[in-house]
């Protein structure tokens, strides 16, 4: 059965604020803070190694400290925690629920529709190249911290990074619930060292305080120019992670985040890379690894085992996010079925993903064993998180004006000192490419090209469907001349298109010549709405024969049979055990005049082989199918 286009309709709505309770923090301390807590670990290092030729000045020191800590205030604290929190999807963030608002903004079927699911898809795209950086440069910069405890272990920094990277990818169909008790806790202790190394620095060396004031990275940018705009590459390093503010607000809503962002994430951030501008100030030296650097010589080794926990942390946070993506890129039609797990009965967004899963270990295996140190990954890093800021940007100026009722003269300032802000960050980026950028580009493109043409694919393969198919109306109004023989059971033929006959009824008319006593016509929906309240609607065509359409949100995973038994509660006999599911398997072939060419129609084939077997996807007991194929051109 194809994989139904979806049905865009959208309904915002603001829940009650969710209460800050300590539970709530600490939980958001473990997921949502994960990846930028981090941060400290390489940025303020990967920021300075430009000008560390000649030995850094404290002039260079409080200009990028400076860039750091505004970058935080504008990028993080303005633009996520004031803003874009506010572009709630029912609840639930991120930049495919993001998309959803932008795209129903706007006129159905028009232009500027379309360009808005690019936006969202390249989003998408460069999120999962995020998903694979992270944990790589993660983990490498912690376990890094090994040789500033002893040179001699710097040979074993990457075996060590492989042997932890590979464990927590193999751990994942396990679930988050077991690990998620610890990780809140875990997570709020290093934000406490986070602050505490600092402020232990900042005490000896208070000057580096004038670094709060923004005249040192103006004086930065106009002295160096050139080489501060390069820098930038590095900085936003330090607001990676800040995408993760967004996406996980269904999972604890925006309240909990913002208040510990800015009392316990935003403070602890400061303190320390204030801390580590100190002990550079007194050390240039230092820049070998001012983390590390800022602890006594007999706590290293403690905090390199604690960083690495951190790192873990973070890593599936961006993990669990890219298996969440996916499975809504899969129910928006972006993507084809694929498996999906779920690891906990009580919580439905703990998911797994076969494929996604393995997909990411060995991108990730590639980039340790290609690049080797943090230093070298901080180049791959940056383009994917700058990526998927300035598609934010975009789709989020779009909902202000066109959903929230933003004037355009407000809109467009707002939204645009964010853009240009975004694509400063970018456009540095891009200077990185062959030092290591080209790969989350390069990753990008790829998942791009593969949205893209299964989205076009099932668009020409519905399109050709409502071409060939019979009115609904027309077979019903002849059904009763027809003396098709009627054999007891009962008959669920899946169909996307809800109005037309399914090929697969035809077929069975046509070499069988026999129909069920019972039919059910049964079409899914999947709605740019995280979850479905009103899920069924049924109708009845004609004696014993009803159309069933069932909604689904992105956020759910369909499962059919349940939904039919509950087909009793309003009156209609289901039994399980009588139910005969009949399946289209299309067979795609080109057409007289192809409508992709050739090598993008290999590829939907390819993907469409690939795809999990409806049965599976829709939770369809294997032995009471009956599957007819179809040849299509397109």
């Amino acid at each position: 059965m194809p994989a139904p286009v979806p049905h865009l309709e959208l309904t915002l709505s603001h829940p009650a604020a969710r209460p800050a309770s300590l539970a709530a923090i600490i939980g958001v301390l473990g997921i949502v803070y994960g990846d930028i807590g981090t941060s400290p670990l390489y940025a303020m290092r990967a920021s300075l190694l430009l000008f560390a030729a000649d030995g850094i000045t404290p002039f260079e020191i409080l200009g990028i400290l400076s860039l750091i800590f505004w970058s935080l205030i504008i990028v993080v604290t303005v633009k996520y925690v004031g803003f874009i929190l506010r572009a709630d999807n029912r609840g639930e963030g991120g930049i495919m629920a993001l998309t959803a608002l932008a795209q129903n903004a706007m006129p159905p079927g028009s232009r500027s529709r379309r360009l808005v699911m690019l936006v969202g898809i390249a989003g998408a795209s460069l999120f999962f190249s995020d998903g694979m950086v992270t944990p790589a440069i993660s983990v490498l910069s912690a376990v890094e911290g090994l040789k500033v405890v002893s040179p001699a272990m710097e040979p074993a920094v990457i075996p060590v990074s492989l042997v932890v990277l590979i464990g927590l990818f193999l751990v994942q169909y396990r679930g988050t619930g077991s690990m998620g008790a610890i990780f809140g806790p875990i997570t709020a202790f290093w934000f406490l060292v986070l602050a505490l190394l600092g402020l232990a620095q900042i005490v000896q060396n208070p000057q580096v305080l004038s670094a709060l004031s923004p005249h040192h990275a103006l004086a930065f940018a106009t002295e160096y120019r050139i080489a501060a705009f390069i820098s930038l590459g590095a900085v936003v390093l330090a607001v990676t992670g800040g995408e993760a503010l967004y996406a996980d607000m269904g999972h604890f809503g925006a309240k909990p985040i913002r208040f510990a962002w800015m009392f316990i994430v935003l403070p602890a951030l400061v303190l320390n890379y204030f801390g580590q501008g100190a002990l550079l100030l007194a050390d240039p030296a230092a820049l070998e690894s001012p983390f590390f650097l800022l602890a006594p010589e007999v706590l290293r080794l403690p905090l390199v085992l604690l960083a690495t926990a951190a790192t873990i942390i973070a890593s599936q946070a961006m993990i669990s996010g890219a298996f969440s993506v996916a499975r809504q890129a899969i129910q928006l039609g972006l993507l084809p079925r694929m498996t999906v797990r779920h690891t906990s009965e009580t919580e439905q967004g703990q998911i797994y993903l076969p494929q996604v899963n393995f997909m990411l270990l060995f991108g990730v295996i590639i980039l340790v064993l290609e690049f080797r140190s943090s230093d070298a990954l901080a180049a791959a890093y940056g383009l994917a998180v700058t990526g998927t800021f300035v598609c934010t940007s975009l789709l989020a100026g779009v909902v202000f004006w066109r959903r929230f009722g933003w004037p355009l003269w407000l809109a467009l300032p707002v939204f645009g000192l964010f853009l240009l802000i975004d694509v400063l960050y970018f456009a540095a980026n891009l200077l990185k490419v062959p030092e290591g950028g080209y790969f989350p580009l390069l990753l990008g493109i790829v998942l791009f090209t593969l949205m893209r043409t299964w989205r076009r694919g099932r668009e020409l393969l519905f399109a050709r469907f409502r071409q060939d198919s019979l009115p609904l109306k027309s077979f019903l109004a002849r059904l009763p001349q027809s003396r098709t023989l009627r054999v007891p059971g009962i008959a669920v033929f899946m169909t996307s298109q809800a109005d037309f006959v399914p090929g697969a009824l035809l077929h069975n008319l046509k070499h069988n010549k026999v129909l069920h006593q019972r039919v059910l016509f049964v079409t899914v929906l999947n709605e740019d709405i995280p979850r479905v309240e009103d899920r069924r609607e049924v109708t009845e065509l004609a004696p014993d024969i009803h159309r069933v359409i069932l909604r689904y949100g992105f956020l759910e995973s369909p499962n059919l049979p349940k939904e039919l038994e509950a087909l009793r509660d309003i009156g209609i006999p289901f039994e399980p055990m009588q139910a005969s599911y009949f399946l289209g398997r299309e067979t795609v072939v080109a057409a007289a005049v192809p409508k992709m060419p050739r090598w993008r129609q290999w590829l939907f084939t390819l993907m469409s082989r690939n795809a999990q077997p409806a049965t599976e996807f829709f939770r369809i007991p294997s032995d009471r199918v009956v599957e007819l194929g179809v040849r299509v051109a397109i």
